[in-house]
């Protein structure tokens, strides 16, 4: 389904800049109203399983630091920056910092699947890295948008 349009105005109309050469026709404009409230959500759900995450490895990190397959400080400071970052995201405080720490972690996760565990987009034997893929794109939503109108502080 096509969200929208691009409609060019007549070349060589007066006043005409490049930011007005083009405006956006909406299939459905009325949902425009509710992007902030999209964000939230978004920043809601992407909160919550960073927090999660994190959290457990800093419950346990003696069993996360086996599972992932990294040292017991790495583990602790792991979940550190997912709980932080999670926090961030959640509340709206320094909310692109934040999105921009998560992405990281994700590409640090990616790398070790694709290079250290040999995991497929999808995985095979394991799971693959396309979970990790779709949170980078996720917070760089959040980074582009920096999370919306419905923040705490930017």
């Amino acid at each position: 389904m096509i969200a929208a349009l691009k409609c060019s105005k007549l070349a060589g109309s007066p006043g005409a800049s490049h930011l007005e050469s083009e405006r956006t026709v909406l299939v459905f404009p009325a949902l425009a109203r509710f992007t902030d409230l999209g964000l939230l959500l978004l920043r809601l759900m992407v909160g919550m399983v960073f927090f999660t995450s994190g959290w457990s490895h800093l419950k346990n990190p003696e069993e996360r630091s086996k599972s992932i397959e990294a040292s017991k400080a790495f583990t602790i400071v792991l979940g550190l920056g997912e709980t932080l970052g999670s926090l961030g995201i959640i509340f709206g405080v320094l909310t692109q910092p934040a999105a921009l720490g998560l992405i990281l972690i994700m590409l640090g996760a990616i790398q070790k699947k694709i290079f250290v565990w040999h995991s497929g987009f999808w995985g095979e034997k394991n799971s693959g890295w396309h979970y990790e893929l779709m949170f980078i794109v996720m917070n760089l939503v959040i980074l582009f948008t920096d999370g919306g109108r419905w923040i705490l502080l930017n």
